[in-house]
Parts: C-alpha cells; sequence; structure tokens
C-alpha cells in the first residue's frame, strides 16, 4: 500500500478510497460485489461523489491538496466529473516505461490525450523528450502544475493544447518523429476547439497516422482503454502491425487496484502494449 493512496474498500458499485489524508467514495460500475466494510466506515467519507437523472455532485466541496504517488506527485482535485485528476492503476505502466526507457538516452516520446501528465512526467523522470498534447486548457495547466510539483519543470516537456489527430497530421507533414506512443483515447471527447472525437471513427486512423510517426527502431507504443467497451484483443489486434513491421511483442491485460481491506482487485481498465 502506496502511504498517500489506497483503496479502502469496493462494491455495490462504489469504491472507498484514501488520497492522502482525505477518503473519498466514488461510484465504480465495475464494483458488482457486495462491500466488505460496515456502512459506518463509508460514511466516515470526507466527501462522496452521487449521480441523479438531474445532477451529480459531491457532497461536500474540498480545494486541491497534494499527495505523492509513484516517485512523482499530484495535485487532487476533485471535478463535476467524479474524477479526481489522478488514475493510481497507471502506476503500472509507469513502471514498465521507466524499465523501457532505462539505459536509452534522448528519447522522443509522444504522448496524446495526456490529462494531467502522470504518464508524461514518469518518462521526463526517465530521461526522456517529452510531447504532451491535450485538447483541454485545464487539463494541461493541471499536468504543469504537477511537473512543478515533482520537481520536473525544467525537463523538456513540450505542452501542447490541440486536437490529438490534426496535432499528429501536422508532425506528419513536419517529418517529425518518435521513439515511443502513449496514447489514452477517450471514447468520446471533443478537441481544443470543440473538435468531435469518436473512439469508433477516429481511433483507428490515429494509430494509423502515428504509427507513421515512429522513427525507424522504435521503443515501445502503448494504448490504454476505459470506457470505450473493448476487448484487450481488439487493442492486440490493432498493435500486431507493429510486430510485423519492427518485431518484438504485444502485451494486453488488465489494469487493476488491490483493496487494502481484502485480497479482491478492482478492474479499472485495459492495457496494449507493444515494445521492441
Amino acid at each position: 500500500m502506496n502511504k498517500d493512496y489506497e483503496l479502502i474498500d469496493s462494491g455495490e458499485g462504489e469504491k472507498l478510497e484514501r488520497f492522502g489524508s482525505i477518503v473519498l467514495s466514488r461510484p465504480d460500475p465495475q464494483a458488482l460485489w457486495r462491500k466488505n466494510l460496515d456502512e459506518k466506515e463509508w460514511k466516515k467519507a470526507n466527501a462522496s461523489f452521487s449521480r441523479s437523472e438531474t445532477s451529480a455532485e459531491w457532497s461536500h466541496k474540498l480545494d486541491k491538496w497534494q499527495i505523492e504517488y509513484g516517485g512523482l506527485k499530484f495535485w487532487i482535485k476533485p471535478t463535476a466529473f467524479k474524477h479526481t485528476g489522478l488514475f493510481p492503476e497507471q502506476k503500472a505502466n509507469w513502471d514498465w516505461m521507466r524499465e523501457v526507457l532505462k539505459g536509452h538516452e534522448g528519447v522522443d516520446v509522444l504522448n496524446l490525450f495526456g490529462y494531467t501528465g502522470g504518464a508524461t512526467l514518469a518518462c521526463a523522470q526517465a530521461g526522456a523528450k517529452v510531447v504532451h498534447v491535450d485538447g483541454s486548457k485545464s487539463a494541461i495547466t493541471w499536468a504543469r502544475e504537477n511537473a512543478e510539483l515533482s520537481g520536473l519543470a525544467d525537463k523538456p516537456v513540450r505542452w501542447i493544447l490541440e486536437d490529438a489527430r490534426l496535432f499528429v497530421g501536422r508532425e506528419l507533414k513536419r517529418g517529425n518523429k518518435y521513439d515511443a506512443i502513449i496514447m489514452d483515447p477517450p471514447a468520446f471527447g471533443h478537441g481544443a476547439n470543440k473538435e468531435i472525437w469518436k473512439i469508433e471513427e477516429d481511433f483507428l486512423p490515429l494509430v494509423e497516422d502515428c504509427i507513421k510517426l515512429l522513427k525507424d527502431k522504435p521503443l515501445f507504443f502503448i494504448i490504454n482503454g476505459y470506457s470505450a467497451g473493448y476487448s484487450t484483443i481488439a487493442y492486440q489486434n490493432v498493435l500486431k502491425v507493429l510486430v510485423e513491421k519492427f518485431g518484438g511483442k504485444v502485451e494486453i491485460g488488465e489494469l487493476t487496484l488491490a483493496e487494502s481491506s481484502s485480497d479482491r482487485l478492482l478492474p479499472c481498465g485495459i492495457f496494449a502494449r507493444w515494445s521492441k
């Protein structure tokens, strides 16, 4: 268990988490089982998020606070969409990327849909040069604040506020190339100028364009999946072209969090990652 993060309990469509000294209760549709802890323990949460047909809100308004997690520091801030700015299950990917980057210098990494910067900071910490792209100005600001908090503000990171597809298209025209690419595409979203993103229409063309951005001897390509409903095998099939082109292998799996109150794992998302 990390000193600043803990999945305390889950069940009945909810999860109970501790971020630093603050405990939050949030909906989680994956938690189909019964809770382990008594309801009185859940009611001790500093804030809980509830959603109805007419509203979605936290029971108490909380200011942002900082925690340390996965060797990095983050500002935690409950948002109107139930998120906190940190997806703790991604630590498994951060550790994997750090390991792949070990021993390599001057690696160019492209992080698309970069959100609040966890993967960007992990790569920068490992010595990579990172281009971080997101369509949300507030997410870019948040990621830069996390970089400063983590002591990484002087690392070679370019923060790009732009639609991922438009940026990749421009990079192809500019002839820029990358050693590694990370993407965490939503099922549906908007770009910086309200461009519409639909994963069923836009995902495959974006991946194909990203593959064209890879250098002759790339290091890795990661795709994360959350709410789109796709199987890990679907993402694996998309990345098999990299094996045919460069060799290496594709790993697939689920991102999970272990409860501190039991031996249960909470499924949080899926990944497919190719490496040489």
